[in-house]
């Protein structure tokens, strides 16, 4: 079960650290019913699309401000919390807006940059993947040094077991591949080498999906996802046996047929009838348009009543119309703490 979990999720190391033996019993329970969530979650996902690494969408509404501007809204506050917006008054909203510029505004000139607004949204874009963090940086910072070292983790996830090395566990060689895995990853996270992560290395290693320097590990891990018979790379039947297996008497869907077009005319791109690592690549991890940077300009244009780049309080508050403040202004769960930082 383990290992096929870790084959449908892209987060292996979170799935498995809800995992660690070392766990209270019903806290185990608890995170073996969030794992049974996670992967009922990636088998709802098109099975050609699961290893595909996209952008967390902006927003599910198109972006057309003649018809109204909830993409706007959903973009600048993220898509949970744009569904609570509507409570506020006019005077509740001007005064969490300023709230929400002085967070924006984090160099504290008094203007919100072009870089500024963009580093915010891609904030609200990616929060699900900081709350994932927090929710697992207590469990392995053991010494409370707002850092988490390589043994930390380890022992924390695998430490009841490491002195037996296994033997206990019935599939022990499953466990010691995901040890080993969690290692490569974590020395790939870990960009001085010191063998203790930081908050940034440490959400590198959970979602190394989201950061460029830890391309490679996310390319390796795919192919050895896939790879069955150890050439390091992937045939066309290894692509179509992880997407799908035949029952017996299932007739092929159509979608089959045309993933093995897509294996020959688009993923085998030097048409030897295999994908290599840059060919994977190309595959799992798409160029794709900064979508937060383009909004980012977007807002800019749209606020900036003397053209001079970026935006103040001022210029906000006039533009109330086509912000729609009390729409976006609304913090639901966007509390202003210490600890919700850009």
């Amino acid at each position: 079960m383990f290992s096929q979990l870790s084959l449908s999720c892209p987060f292996n190391a979170a799935l498995i650290s809800c995992l660690s033996p070392r766990k209270p019993a019903m806290l185990l329970l608890t995170s073996l019913a969030s794992v049974y969530f996670l992967a009922a979650a990636a088998f709802a996902v098109p099975a050609q699309e699961k290893r595909v690494h996209h952008q967390a969408d902006l927003s599910d509404h198109v972006h057309d401000d003649s018809q109204n501007y909830q993409y706007d809204h959903e973009a600048f506050l993220g898509k949970e919390d744009a569904k609570t917006f509507d409570q506020l008054t006019p005077e509740e909203s001007k005064e969490r807006l300023g709230k929400i510029v002085d967070r924006i505004d984090t160099n504290k000139d008094g203007f919100v940059d072009h870089s500024e607004l963009r580093k915010w949204i891609k904030h609200r874009q990616n929060r699900y993947i900081e709350e994932n963090v927090n929710k697992h940086w207590k469990d392995y910072d053991a010494n409370g040094d707002d850092k988490i070292a390589w043994e930390e983790y380890k022992n924390t996830t695998y430490g009841y077991y490491l002195g037996d090395d296994f033997n206990d566990i019935e599939d022990k060689e499953t466990y010691k591949s995901m040890l080993a895995r969690d290692e490569r990853r974590f020395k790939a996270a870990d960009k001085d080498g010191d063998g203790i992560a930081t908050r940034e290395e440490f959400t590198a290693f959970l979602h190394p999906e989201e950061f460029s320097y830890m391309k490679d590990v996310v390319v390796q891990e795919t192919v050895e996802d896939i790879d069955k018979n150890g050439d390091r790379k992937i045939n066309l039947a290894e692509y179509i046996g992880d997407m799908y297996t035949p029952e017996d008497g299932e007739a092929e869907p159509d979608w089959v047929q045309t993933e093995k077009k897509h294996f020959a005319e688009f993923r085998d791109i030097n048409k030897d009838g295999y994908l290599d690592a840059d060919e994977v690549a190309q595959w799992v991890l798409p160029g794709e348009v900064d979508h937060a940077d383009n909004e980012a300009k977007h807002l800019i244009h749209e606020t900036d009543t003397d053209k001079d780049g970026r935006l103040t309080l001022e210029e906000v508050l006039d533009k109330a119309d086509y912000i729609k403040m009390s729409t976006i202004t609304d913090y639901g769960g966007m509390r202003v703490e210490d600890h919700d930082e850009l």
